[in-house]
């Protein structure tokens, strides 16, 4: 299975205690992934797509509540009650029900919202495979939708944005932080377990490939400054000879020389009388200095 689905079949599992959190999940899952059909004055509320499990719950949530049994996969009677109780408003019949906006009643608590988001996430939302990349998202059927969703998010410090992909508006997150703290607004904490795991693994891998990358920039610099210190005391050497250079500079050119791939620090160790790293480096420049004027005098 797919980590989306993982996270899913966790929280399937998912039921709040209190009813007030039941009806708040259950008119998520209703608004972002259901519609009312109305026939022969018959009405029906159905799932969108065909999913099982999430019609299970549905089918749980309404038992749970009191407010219908299940026939046939589909919900037949009290359809009124149910949407009175979810509090979605509707014109002159049922078919008017504005699924795409909850009174802002059913989510007043902060469980409340937890369980609106994770409703709304099992009705319409993915998440992508942490190994690859940091996408969460739920599709919106209105921008009205999304607006509200966005707004619940945000009461848990969530930055989501919107995006508008053909007909539907779609929530989504890209840091894999706020993606970790949805996943335990929401109760899959099995999946946010296994995402900070992988998140670790990446970040490590990250750190390392830094430092690699950070080492081989400087052993790169360090191998061409010193290709130009050669270069330089080789020039000097064939124009006026190395014994015309002042002792101290003259015996660090014919150190350098001795020891081509050593980082500066290691040539002060070489000298008759050791230096750090700073007098090396101060000496390599005055070297380099007489060899820029050379040329110059040439040219």
């Amino acid at each position: 299975m797919s980590f989306s689905s993982d996270v899913k079949s966790e929280l399937y599992g998912s039921i709040s205690k209190a009813r007030h959190c039941q009806i708040a999940e259950l008119s998520a899952i209703i608004s972002f992934g259901c519609r009312i059909d109305v026939e022969d004055n018959n009405s029906t509320i159905c799932l969108e797509q065909h999913n099982e499990r999430l019609q299970k719950k549905l089918f749980f949530l309404i038992k749970k509540t009191n407010l219908f049994n299940e026939s046939d996969g589909i919900l037949k009677e009290n359809v009124e009650e149910i949407l009175k109780a979810c509090k979605f408003t509707y014109k002159e019949s049922i078919e008017d029900s504005q699924l795409d906006y909850v009174n802002k009643m059913v989510f007043q608590q902060p469980c409340c919202k937890k369980a609106f988001i994770r409703g709304a996430f099992l009705s319409s939302g993915t998440i992508s495979d942490p190994n690859k990349s940091y996408h969460f998202e739920i599709v919106s059927r209105t921008e009205r939708q999304a607006d509200e969703l966005k707004e619940v998010l945000e009461f848990f410090q969530v930055g989501a944005k919107i995006v508008r992909r053909k007909n539907h508006f779609v929530v989504y997150l890209k840091e894999g932080s706020h993606i970790v703290d949805v996943l335990n607004v929401m109760g899959a904490h099995k999946s946010l377990m296994d995402l900070e795991n992988v998140r670790i693994v990446k970040e490590m891998r990250n750190s390392v490939n830094r430092k690699v990358n950070c080492e081989t920039a400087n052993i790169s610099k360090m191998i061409n400054a010193s290709v130009k210190q050669i270069e330089d005391i080789h020039y000097i050497e064939k124009r006026i000879g190395l014994s015309n250079l002042p002792e101290v500079l003259g015996e660090m050119a014919t150190v350098r020389l001795e020891h081509p791939d050593a980082p500066l620090k290691e040539l002060g160790e070489y000298l008759s009388t050791p230096i750090g790293k700073s007098g090396v480096n101060h000496r390599l420049r005055r070297i380099s200095d007489i060899a820029d004027k050379l040329r110059n005098q040439e040219e």
